[in-house]
C-alpha cells in the first residue's frame, strides 16, 4: 500500500484533490483515513476532517498543512 499512498500524496502535491480523494475514499485503512482527513482539512471542511482523524484513531495535528503533508510522506516511505 505504501506505493499507493505515495501516489495519492503526489496527486495532492500536484493539486489534484479530486483524484486523490477518489482513491482514498474507497479505502478504510489507517493511512488512507489520515490522508482523507488531510484532504478535508485542505478543503476547509474541518468537521469532516475531524471525523476521518477519529477513524484513524487520532486527533487533528497541530501542524501547518505543509508540515502535515511532509509527515504523511515520511510515514509512507
Amino acid at each position: 500500500m505504501a506505493s499507493d499512498d505515495t501516489q495519492v500524496l503526489d496527486l495532492i502535491k500536484a493539486g489534484d484533490w479530486h483524484r486523490a480523494h477518489d482513491i482514498v475514499q474507497s479505502r478504510s485503512d489507517t493511512k488512507a483515513c489520515l490522508i482523507h482527513a488531510y484532504l478535508h482539512r485542505v478543503e476547509g471542511d474541518l468537521s469532516n476532517a475531524r471525523y476521518w482523524y477519529r477513524r484513524a484513531g487520532t486527533t487533528p495535528p497541530n501542524l501547518t498543512l505543509e508540515d502535515e503533508l511532509n509527515r504523511l510522506y515520511e510515514t509512507v516511505s
